[in-house]
């Protein structure tokens, strides 16, 4: 798919972009776990192969369907994940980030950290802890979950099921990308399931379309609720994506006629994304978003 010729900021691109995360997190759903415990089918997962399959899925309209793939020898891990999930709400009220409805009545959050120094050593962090906030109490015990032990499964024999020692899945994503021209950039956000949602469209609008640092931080911003949420209760909004007004009322109707289930937001308010380079001559450049006014790009 001709991604760079799309206009970064118009429908096709958001939905295209929006078809192509539906069915990897769909896959998350039943090959991610921890592989000490979980043959993990990465290279079968990567392979151009596979690629070629799932893109004859993406069509003109949006699906509404939670669309994992099947590889050979994981028809019954396959088959037990999705019966699981169909016993999930399919309701809205998912909650994809522990805390970003609260932030203006509760203190605390994930945060993201990118730094580089001098000698061009670099770390992309994103520090997290437990939210009792919106941690559920084990029914009989009296305590919390801790909110990434949320997204264990407390059922046995699916990939993700609580076991000692066993570590589940997290959104968690701080991030590197390397060119071979020597450029480096470390990346990243808070943000629970938003964050590899975010961090996709930062890397592609500077990665396939050009874009500025700080032009690409600025430049608006969408994700998608449609698969089911890492965080306990699990619910999702099939269809549903959320979209920045400053994409413009134009590009937000024709989603909609393609069948996308379109939440607005005001500008500048989805994203907290921050980043730092370095180039092939030790040129160092940071920049950090404007929204929610939280984040800072510091030199010296």
């Amino acid at each position: 798919m001709d991604l760079h010729s799309l206009d970064p900021l118009g429908a096709d691109f958001i939905h295209l972009v929006t078809e192509a995360m539906k069915l990897a997190y769909a896959d998350r759903e039943i090959y991610l776990a921890d592989p000490a415990f979980t043959d993990v089918p990465l290279q079968m997962l990567f392979s151009e192969d596979y690629a070629r399959t799932r893109r004859k899925l993406i069509g003109a309209e949006a699906n509404l369907d939670l669309n994992a793939g099947i590889l050979p020898g994981y028809e019954a891990q396959h088959s037990a994940m999705m019966n699981a999930l169909s016993r999930l709400s399919s309701t809205d009220g998912a909650v994809y980030e522990p805390t970003m409805a609260h932030l203006a009545r509760k203190r605390g959050d994930t945060v993201h950290l990118d730094v580089i120094d001098a000698e061009g050593n670099m770390v992309s962090a994103t520090p997290s802890g437990g939210w009792l906030q919106s941690s559920p109490t084990i029914p009989g015990l009296g305590f919390c979950l801790n909110t990434r032990a949320q997204m264990f499964w407390l059922e046995e024999g699916l990939p993700g099921s609580l076991a000692p020692g066993k570590r589940p899945r997290t959104t968690l994503s701080p991030s590197l990308a390397l060119n071979g021209d020597g450029r480096r950039m470390v990346f990243g956000t808070p943000g629970g399931d938003q964050q590899d949602q975010w961090q996709l469209l930062f890397f592609l609008y500077t990665a396939c379309f050009g874009m500025g640092l700080q032009e690409a931080l600025d430049a608006p911003l969408f994700h998608s609720t449609h698969f089911p949420a890492s965080f306990y209760p699990r619910s999702c909004s099939p269809g549903q994506i959320m979209v920045e007004e400053s994409y413009g009322p134009t590009v937000i109707a024709e989603l909609r006629a393609r069948g996308h289930d379109v939440q607005t937001s005001p500008p500048m308010s989805i994203g907290r994304l921050t980043a730092a380079t370095r180039d092939g001559a030790g040129m160092l450049r940071a920049g950090a978003s404007p929204r929610l006014m939280q984040a800072y790009a510091v030199g010296r």
